[in-house]
């Protein structure tokens, strides 16, 4: 057991601006060599759930008037739940992780990422490329192989991205530093809330999850474990994975609603106008169309909680682009610092940008609520992928290797679920008196009532 402090986790916990004293109630199990890699991915993991855990605990503090119960984060638990989606069973079925579109592919100059995981980015790259879509893999694999190795990357970057597509050039060096880990833009006046007991941090505050892969979902799954009642919006145009929302599910309800449409809007302004936070993990500017900016949201509710997540940051030319993990690894220059001996660019062992953010987002919101309760007003916070990579690309500093046996199956449960038996991993946020896991199993996405519990 590590008892000294971690200086990563109090630089998180610094960026949340929490409490310094507060960091020396977190301690670690160490469990030897988990998620091995050139970068220090042990170092971000434990250090993200650290601050989530410490979050949690001291809003239950608060709220009941007693001291801030102690921390302790086992990496072994926490190296379980950063590949989640890939522990995963569903009757005994694995999921697949990235689909035959998605990966490397070498170009004349270079190497380029592509993410094709959904019907509609894969269709995009091909479209943008001239390349006909079967509706196979086998055939597009090969000739899309050909097509970018006769192209450079940056071209075939511009070229799907105007396409609306996703592919990103592979960074032959690490990025200089970018975004912030945790912005604060905005701090508002008005709704002060009263301490009121509570068995769970988040007990009584209602969710709206406006999320989708895994960063954001992975923020509202720990928020519901802790007692949020979280309700997943989507719109029924974009189809969702099964397997993913099996994975990033439980504790939570999801429902359909087309905000285009007059009915359906006037459904979610009531559960807006309810809600103590919203969560958001578009793109900056996607959702101000329908008038969701955190400046309206503000301005509609004052005391509510506003938490969004992008890929590439707030600010600059790449902030209105989409990305995924794997895009911003590739982006960033932590693909080429993880290539093989061969050159071709690699990968972390987990995607810690995604389950990374999604903890430190979880942990903000957590904050925000304590603050929230001891000072009054709303929020608005601000993370991005891009943000925790740099972090992890600067800041971050390896400790020293541990001995030990790592052993996932003992962070593995079974759960009876509406998509089958779940074989899933145990939830890595801990202090004193935690839930070991949460309340309910995942719905099926999209098929619960648009209401609050």
């Amino acid at each position: 057991m590590a008892d000294t402090e971690d200086a990563a986790t109090a630089h998180a916990w610094a960026a949340l601006g929490g409490r310094a004293r507060l960091v020396r109630r977190v301690s670690f199990q160490e469990a030897g060599p988990v998620l091995p890699s050139r970068l220090p991915v042990r170092e971000l993991a434990r250090a993200c759930v650290g601050v989530s855990s410490l979050a949690a605990a001291e809003l239950l503090a608060l709220r009941n008037r007693l001291p801030v119960p102690a921390v302790r984060v086992d990496e072994a638990a926490v190296a379980t739940a950063f590949v989640s989606e890939r522990r995963l069973r569903i009757d005994g079925r694995a999921p697949t992780s990235f689909a035959p579109l998605s990966g490397f592919w070498r170009t004349t100059d270079g190497w380029v990422r592509t993410h094709a995981n959904y019907p509609h980015h894969r269709a995009r790259l091909l479209g943008a490329l001239g390349i006909a879509d079967t509706g196979g893999d086998r055939e597009p694999v090969g000739v899309l192989a050909k097509e970018l190795a006769s192209r450079q990357a940056r071209e075939v970057q511009e070229t799907v991205y105007a396409a609306g597509g996703l592919a990103v050039a592979v960074a032959s060096a690490p990025a200089a530093a970018g975004p912030a880990l945790v912005e604060t833009p905005q701090v508002t006046e008005g709704g002060h809330r009263s301490p009121a007991p509570a068995s769970l941090p988040a007990q009584g505050v209602r969710v709206l999850d406006l999320t989708r892969v895994i960063a954001g979902p992975v923020a509202t799954r720990s928020l519901a474990l802790l007692g949020a009642d979280v309700l997943r919006v989507d719109t029924p145009r974009i189809p969702e994975d099964p397997d993913a929302h099996a994975d990033t599910g439980p504790g939570k309800r999801s429902t359909l609603l087309d905000l285009t449409s007059t009915g359906d809007r006037h459904v979610f302004e009531d559960l807006l106008g309810r809600a103590d936070v919203v969560v958001t993990g578009y793109r900056p500017g996607a959702l101000d169309r329908h008038g969701l900016s955190p400046e309206v949201l503000l301005a509609k509710r004052p005391g509510l909680i506003v938490a969004q997540l992008c890929a590439w940051g707030w600010s600059g030319p790449w902030a209105g682009r989409r990305g995924f993990d794997s895009l911003v690894q590739a982006g960033t220059g932590i693909a080429s610092i993880e290539a093989g001996p061969d050159g071709r660019p690699g990968a972390l062992p987990a995607q810690a940008l995604d389950h990374g953010t999604g903890y430190l987002l979880g942990a903000a919101v957590l904050r925000a609520l304590s603050d929230r309760l001891t000072t009054g007003g709303g929020r608005h916070l601000r993370l991005s992928l891009a943000g925790t990579a740099s972090w992890l690309l600067h800041d971050i500093r390896p400790a020293q290797e541990t001995a030990g046996t790592y052993d996932p199956g003992h962070w593995l449960t079974e759960t009876g679920s509406p998509y089958g038996l779940l074989r899933h991993a145990l939830p890595p946020v801990h202090y004193t008196g935690a839930p070991a896991n949460w309340d309910r199993a995942p719905t099926r996405w999209g098929t619960d009532a648009p209401s609050w519990a």
